[in-house]
């Protein structure tokens, strides 16, 4: 229609809809709309999503710069997974919800236009629940639930897979209302299930319903589905595509909306642009048919033996692979953890999603061929730091980190590991053998010229320092200790608990150990230590080593089977090999009952304290804090104990948004690439913030690979939050001591 002479004849405007049929577009004007810098938020909460859909003219007069509409259903879900339950706390009664922003120069002026229509709505005795949120961290939070529809409503646990396929209908959103009650009433009538959402304010609905693409039953079922629905969108003025476009997946359907006789001008305007039908075809103008294409339909992957057990995922890796829906939520730059080997390369085969889509592509086995021996995704997944942030971060929780322990557990079968896997994944063994002749293991290590050979024939970087052992490690410390005093008569023995002696903590930083040995007693705890050589086997999923990581975890579950019968909690000081229990051991045996119970039994220190003894009174502490939080922890446990007990301390504190470190246990040690990628991601934020902090500021890192990104960048030594616990029960304050060894 910008072709009539009443409008100008505006070819620019008539290639905006052509998809890439007609032209590619290297270069545009756009035309900028103001944002308002103050904004609030006003949250109305109807019976359902309908209902609030009937109300949107009426909010759309009170001139909102965003409306937005959620149901019961999305909200369900992202329960079930665990999204944004601050969000979801925060919502108003109701079964459907309308999310109304407001702008305005200052935050006073957006709360008054919101509480127009407030006044406008209160008279109404049916009319909505209302909350009004003028602090930003809360509002953020309800945001949150909405941007995360996708995710949520894709895959949700004891669901039925989610798929697109109608995800963007619109109608005027004077009629959003009833389109939303007939296209429910669709719905019931074909037997789908599926959450509704989008923006209403717009009229256009998003919704993702648990559609059977697979086999042919399923995908005749679904084609007539959409037809229906095209021809009910249609009765109601609207638009089959009302935000990401027709392409293939709806072209198919555009006479139904503008005749064949407008069609059929597509296709003449598409021919003089395009006469050999070469930009794009099967799109728009003589599509392909909509149930052409179908991934699914073709997917058809042979059933593999795998170590991890996927019970999120009816057991099988070539499902978990479906997870990844496009989103790109794994392709930000400025904030979270995932995904760090984006952020350093800014390639697409380095972002969770571009890794997830290769190794689909390797499960299918049409265009990549040797499957678990393939050197591209073999490359692809190299600069991976196994950071987890992919799963809680990415909306359908894709775990590269899993998935990448997986391949190269296959893609080394048969074959030799580089050295530094050797030197890294085994470390618990190395380091046990060490420990007998400290002084001549840190000859090799610390010596310069002996040193330097030693990295040359592992390949580690030559910039990496390579810690030192301990001269006595934390069990032996324990072992021979004088026994502790009894426990106070005010707090008594509040009961056992086991503390973890990991790997690094024992052999290499047992300060941190014997800190937390001191607060744990403080508590009025029996501090038990095994005595059993152990280790979760988390140094060797970085190399696919996942027999050896099984075996050593089975042997774990033996030695500690009276404790986990107890019921006796497990306190761990290293966040990765306290998610090793909480999360991995549970994949690689799953469905087993002693698994189970270990996973629920292991706390990181602060989780312990929180819910053990949260009567303990701790001592003030006169410190400011910048905190380096460990990837693995914001992704499996979070760190949300640590804050409560941070302000029980009573200190001023900054947690970063760093991301990953970098270091990533052996990865950034590694010479070549990785360590260039680690370096550059700890410059991305932490270095700079490091460097920045006053010397009596306290560096702390729960991790022990984060603190040892820290010093060797930067010289500051970080401490561990056992450490700032024990500072504050022996009244100590101000700049970090010397590293110790």
């Amino acid at each position: 229609d910008e072709l009539l002479p009443e409008n100008g004849f505006n070819v620019a405007r008539a290639l905006v809809g052509s998809e890439g049929t007609c032209a590619m577009v290297l270069q545009a004007d756009l035309r900028l709309v103001d944002s308002p810098p103050a904004r609030s938020l006003l949250v109305l909460g109807y019976p359902d999503l309908a209902a609030g859909g009937d109300c949107v003219p009426q909010i759309l007069a009170h001139g909102p710069i965003g409306l937005e509409g959620i149901d019961d259903r999305l909200v369900s879900n992202s329960r079930k997974k665990s999204l944004n339950l601050g969000g979801i706390e925060r919502l108003p009664p109701g079964g459907g919800w309308l999310l109304v922003e407001f702008g305005g120069q200052t935050r006073d002026e957006a709360n008054q236009r919101a509480r127009h229509l407030m006044d406008e709505l209160s008279p109404d005795a049916h009319g909505p629940s209302m909350k009004l949120f003028e602090d930003a961290r809360e509002a953020a939070s309800v945001w949150a639930v909405r941007e995360s529809a996708l995710g949520a409503t894709a895959r949700a646990p004891g669901e039925k897979e989610g798929w697109e396929g109608w995800e963007d209908s619109a109608v005027p959103p004077e009629r959003v209302g009833p389109y939303l009650r007939d296209l429910r009433s669709l719905y019931e009538r074909y037997g789908y299930v599926g959450s509704m959402y989008g923006h209403l304010g717009d009229g256009c609905v998003h919704t993702r319903m648990d559609f059977d693409l697979r086999t042919s039953e399923g995908i005749a079922k679904f084609r007539a589905f959409v037809e229906d629905a095209a021809d009910l969108v249609v009765r109601y003025g609207g638009s089959i595509s009302g935000e990401h476009g027709d392409g293939q997946a709806r072209a198919e359907l555009l006479p139904k909306m503008f005749g064949e006789e407008l069609v059929q001008a597509f296709r003449e305007f598409k021919a003089i642009w395009d006469p050999e039908g070469k930009m794009n075809p099967g799109k728009l103008v003589d599509p392909y048919p909509l149930d052409h294409d179908l991934r699914l339909s073709r997917y058809r992957p042979a059933a593999v033996l795998t170590h991890f057990q996927f019970p999120q995922d009816e057991g099988a890796f070539a499902e978990a692979l479906l997870r990844c829906v496009g989103v790109g939520k794994c392709r930000k730059l400025d904030s979270g953890v995932m995904c760090p080997s984006y952020m350093a390369t800014r390639e697409e085969r380095h972002s969770t999603r571009g890794r997830a889509r290769l190794l689909f592509e390797m499960m299918q086995g049409e265009t990549l061929a040797d499957r678990w021996h393939n050197e591209d995704v073999k490359a692809a997944l190299d600069l991976c730091l196994s950071c987890k942030a992919c799963r809680t971060e990415c909306p359908v929780q894709v775990d590269m980190a899993t998935y990448k322990a997986e391949f190269l557990a296959h893609y080394y079968e048969g074959r030799r590991r580089p050295l530094t896997a050797y030197a890294f994944g085994w470390i618990a063994m190395w380091a046990r053998l060490a420990s007998h002749t400290p002084s001549l293991a840190n000859f090799l290590t610390q010596t310069p010229v002996v040193r330097d050979v030693v990295k040359r024939v592992v390949g580690i970087a030559p910039q990496r320092q390579l810690p030192a052992l301990a001269s006595e490690s934390f069990k032996t410390w324990f072992r021979v200790r004088p026994a502790p005093s009894p426990p106070g008569d005010r707090d008594g023995v509040r009961g056992k608990v086991l503390l973890w002696p990991d790997t690094f903590t024992n052999y290499f930083e047992p300060n941190v150990a014997r800190a937390a040995a001191a607060v744990l007693e403080a508590a009025g705890f029996e501090v038990l230590v095994p005595i059993e050589d152990l280790c979760c086997g988390r140094p060797g999923y970085e190399s696919g080593m996942l027999e050896t990581s099984k075996r050593l975890l089975r042997q774990t579950m033996d030695a500690l089977r009276p404790h986990i019968a107890a019921g006796t909690p497990i306190v761990g000081l290293e966040p990765s090999c306290v998610a090793v229990f909480r999360d991995e051991l549970t994949n690689l045996f799953a469905g087993d009952p002693e698994a189970a119970r270990l996973s629920h039994q292991v706390f990181t220190l602060a989780e312990f304290l929180q819910a053990r003894a949260s009567g303990f009174e701790l001592p003030r502490l006169r410190a400011r804090l910048l905190i380096q939080a460990h990837c693995q922890q914001r992704s499996v446990m979070g760190i949300g104990a640590e804050g409560q007990l941070l302000e029980r301390l009573g200190v001023e504190y900054e947690v970063l948004d760093s991301g990953c470190c970098g270091m990533a246990g052996a990865f950034g040690y590694e010479r070549g690439v990785r360590c260039d990628v680690s370096t550059v991601l700890a410059e991305r934020v932490l270095f700079p913030a490091v460097r920045a902090a006053p010397e009596e500021t306290l560096i702390v890192a729960d991790g022990f690979s984060c603190r040892e990104q820290i010093i060797q960048g930067t010289g500051r030594r970080a401490l561990h939050l056992a450490e700032v616990l024990h500072r504050a029960l022996d009244g100590e304050e101000g700049e970090q001591a010397p590293r110790p060894r």
